[in-house]
C-alpha cells in the first residue's frame, strides 16, 4: 500500500508540455480564498460609504452627504464629503471655540495672562501646535535650537532680551544678526590669539600668553570686538551680540568639541568666517496679532523669560 501511494506522486492537472513538463494541482489555501473574497466585499462597502465611482457627470456621493464650510472670502460653500472639506470644517469649528480665549488673551496685559489658570492652560495647549507649525522647523520641537544655526529658546539666555515685549518684537519684526568675517583683517596668529581669549572668558582652558595677546586685540581698533560685545564681553541686547563670558554657545560648537584643540578650532572658525546665519524672518502678516501674542507667552514660558 505505501509503495502504491509513493508511486502515485503529486497530483497534476493533466497538462503536459514537451513530454516532461507538467502542471501540479496545488489549490490555494482556504484562508487565502476567504481573505480574497473579504477584500472584494470590503471594497464594495467602501465604494458605497465614501465618494467613489463616476456615474455620468456625477459620482457615487457616499452616505455622509455634503459638508458646509466658510471659504476664505467668508462665503458658505458645500462640498461632498471628503477629507479636505472635513478638515476645513473642523478647523473652523476649532477657531470658533478658541475665539473667546483669543479675545481674552488680546485684552489682558502679559503679566496677567500667566496668572489666569484657564488662560495659561489655553496658551500651553494652543501654543504648542502653533509653535510646531511655525517655529519648530528651526528651533526644534522643544525649543532647544541647534548650536551653529538656531538659538535655544528653552534656556534663560536671551541675546535680544527675554521680556514679553522683546520676544513679541522678535516674532513680529524678525531679526537679522551679523558678524563680519576677520579672515582678511587678521592673520592666522591673531585669530588664534583672539580665539584663545574668547575661550578663557568663559573659563575654558586656553594658552595664557595667547589669551593675553587676544585680550589686547579684543579691545583694540584692529579687531574692535568690544564695539559689539562690550568692554566686559557680555554682549549687547540691542544688537543681539553674544555674551562671551557665560558658558552658553550659540554659534561655536564648543560643547561638542572633543578636546581643547577642537574648542579652539570652533571659535577660530566663527572669527574667521563671521556669521550671517542669525536671520529670523518676520511673522507679521503671516500670523495675526492674537497668534503672535500667544506665541510670545508660550516662548516666554519655554525658557523662563525675563
Amino acid at each position: 500500500m505505501a509503495e502504491n501511494v509513493q508511486n502515485q506522486g503529486p497530483q497534476t492537472t493533466g497538462h503536459v508540455w514537451d513530454d516532461t513538463l507538467q502542471e501540479y494541482n496545488n489549490p490555494l489555501p482556504a484562508w487565502w480564498i476567504y481573505g480574497f473574497y473579504a477584500t472584494i466585499v470590503f471594497a464594495v462597502v467602501y465604494w458605497l460609504i465614501y465618494p467613489s465611482w463616476p456615474i455620468g457627470k456625477g459620482f457615487l456621493p457616499g452616505v455622509f452627504g455634503n459638508i458646509t464650510y466658510t471659504n476664505a472670502e467668508g462665503q458658505n460653500e458645500s462640498w461632498h464629503w471628503n477629507t479636505r472639506a472635513k478638515l476645513l470644517r473642523e478647523t473652523q469649528e476649532a477657531a470658533v471655540m478658541q475665539k473667546p480665549y483669543f479675545d481674552k488673551l488680546a485684552s489682558l496685559p502679559f503679566d496677567k495672562i500667566s496668572k489666569d489658570p484657564e488662560l495659561s492652560s489655553f496658551v500651553t495647549s494652543a501654543g504648542k501646535p502653533l509653535f510646531a507649525d511655525n517655529c519648530a522647523a528651526c528651533h526644534q520641537s522643544g525649543g532647544g535650537g541647534k548650536i551653529g544655526s538656531y538659538p535655544n529658546l528653552a534656556d534663560d539666555n536671551w541675546i535680544y532680551g527675554g521680556s514679553y515685549e522683546k520676544i513679541q518684537e522678535t516674532i513680529t519684526k524678525g531679526r537679522h544678526g551679523y558678524m563680519p568675517p576677520f579672515a582678511e583683517a587678521l592673520d592666522a596668529g591673531q585669530i588664534k590669539a583672539l580665539a584663545s581669549y574668547v575661550l578663557s572668558l568663559s573659563g575654558n582652558h586656553a594658552d595664557a600668553a595667547l589669551a593675553a595677546q587676544g585680550k589686547d586685540l579684543f579691545h583694540s581698533n584692529t579687531a574692535a570686538c568690544f564695539y559689539c560685545h562690550g568692554d566686559d564681553a557680555k554682549g549687547r541686547q540691542d544688537i543681539g551680540s553674544a555674551n562671551l563670558t557665560d558658558k552658553v554657545w550659540l554659534w561655536a560648537n564648543v560643547p561638542g568639541a572633543a578636546d581643547d584643540a577642537g574648542k579652539l578650532a570652533e571659535v577660530e572658525k566663527v572669527i574667521t568666517g563671521g556669521l550671517s546665519k542669525g536671520v529670523m524672518p518676520t511673522w507679521e502678516g503671516r500670523l495675526n496679532q492674537e497668534q503672535i501674542k500667544l506665541l510670545t507667552v508660550y516662548v516666554h514660558e519655554l525658557g523662563g523669560g525675563k
